[in-house]
This record gives structure tokens, C-alpha cells and sequence, in this order.
């Protein structure tokens, strides 16, 4: 990496983009909507049951200019993007949201929130990981608490979290994929004896579509 592509990542305005694509977004409170959907290549949390382990390795993928990802939403219907990862919080979104928000866009992002966010959002998924705890602010500004369950304690783990979140956040519970017989109907109990939580599910797997 050179001195300058250093600089313009440390700006936001290059970053590791591992795929860029028009699709639904098939889970949490906005399953059902159409969305671009931008991911970021790096992860510094590493959960075993990722079902996209190849965006841990940034070095993997190819360092462009945000700017090259712009013409690609120009006939795009929907208004809405979603920032995901790997874990999209390691680099500095303040240039990609700006440039979003300027062209009509609402800025969505998905993370673990384990490192402090930038940008400007207009709904933030919070999604903790039992390796690299979020940061207390995160907890204080996101829309939206999906926990994902893949074993029996995750249930007490998910109330912990859900404790330090604030008044208007969304709580969800989403079965992990690989454990959905084990673990869907346990949750679909769990929710119904504890309402203020809904169950997301990965629809876009049922979908077929990315």
C-alpha cells in the first residue's frame, strides 16, 4: 500500500470493498426492503459461524476509491444503502455517508459494535459478538438489537445486552442458520413468553438470493 492509498483510506475515501450489490435485505427490522448493499472487507471480531469468513482478510480485496461505487447506484429504485462487513466500524464512513446523504440516500449500517462509528446514520444494526464487546455509545444510538442465538445461553446473553440499550431500540433474536433445528422453536418460545423481543430470520437464505 502506498503513502497516498494510506492517506485516502485513513480519510474514507478508499476502502477495502469486497462485493457491492442491488439485492433485499433478508433480515432484522428491514427484512422484506430493497437496498444496495456495500461490503467492506476486514474484520477484527471473527465469529466461528460467519457465514462470510472470506471478508475477514481486508488484504483480500481490492483498496478503491469510494467514488467508483457512486455510478453503480445511479438507476438504482430504492434509496437506501446498508454498509456491512466483515465488520464495516474498523475504517472512517464519514466520507461515504456524506456523499450518500448528498446524492438522496439513507445510510444504513450493520455492525458489531465493537469500535467506535463514523458517518452519519439513519439506522444502525447493532449485532454483539461474545469475542469483542461493543462500545458503550453504540449501545446508545442504535435502531436496532439483533442477537444472534446459537446455543442456549445465548438467551441470557442477549438480555445483558439488551439492558444497556436505549429506550426506542428494536430488541430482535435470530436463530444462527447452521443451528436452526435446535434453536428455532426454542426461540420462537422464548419471544413468546418474553414479547419485547421479535425473531428475525435469514430470508434471504431462503430466498436463495445474496
Amino acid at each position: 500500500m502506498t503513502e497516498q492509498e494510506k492517506s485516502l483510506m485513513k480519510s474514507g475515501e478508499m476502502l477495502p470493498i469486497m462485493e457491492h450489490f442491488y439485492t433485499i435485505q433478508g433480515e432484522g427490522c428491514n427484512t422484506g426492503k430493497p437496498a444496495y448493499f456495500i461490503r467492506i472487507g476486514g474484520c477484527d471480531v471473527g465469529c466461528h459461524w460467519c457465514d462470510v469468513k472470506e471478508s475477514w482478510d481486508a488484504s483480500l480485496h481490492p483498496l478503491i476509491p469510494v467514488d467508483d461505487i457512486f455510478p453503480f447506484l445511479k438507476d438504482i429504485p430504492s434509496k437506501d444503502v446498508v454498509i456491512t462487513g466483515g465488520e464495516p466500524s474498523l475504517y472512517n464512513l464519514s466520507y461515504l455517508c456524506e456523499e450518500l446523504k448528498a446524492k438522496g440516500f439513507n445510510t444504513f449500517i450493520e455492525t458489531s459494535g465493537a469500535n467506535n462509528l463514523t458517518g452519519k446514520w439513519d439506522w444502525i444494526c447493532l449485532s454483539p459478538k461474545k469475542n469483542a464487546p461493543p462500545k458503550s455509545e453504540v449501545y446508545e444510538v442504535a435502531n436496532e438489537l439483533k442477537v444472534i442465538i446459537h446455543n442456549n445461553d445465548d438467551f441470557k446473553w442477549a438480555e445483558k445486552h439488551a439492558a444497556k440499550t436505549n429506550k426506542n431500540c428494536k430488541l430482535l433474536l435470530q436463530p444462527e442458520w447452521s443451528k436452526m433445528d435446535d434453536m428455532l422453536q426454542k426461540t420462537i418460545d422464548y419471544v413468546m413468553k418474553n414479547p419485547k423481543w421479535n425473531i428475525s430470520m435469514q430470508s434471504h437464505k431462503f430466498m436463495h438470493i445474496p
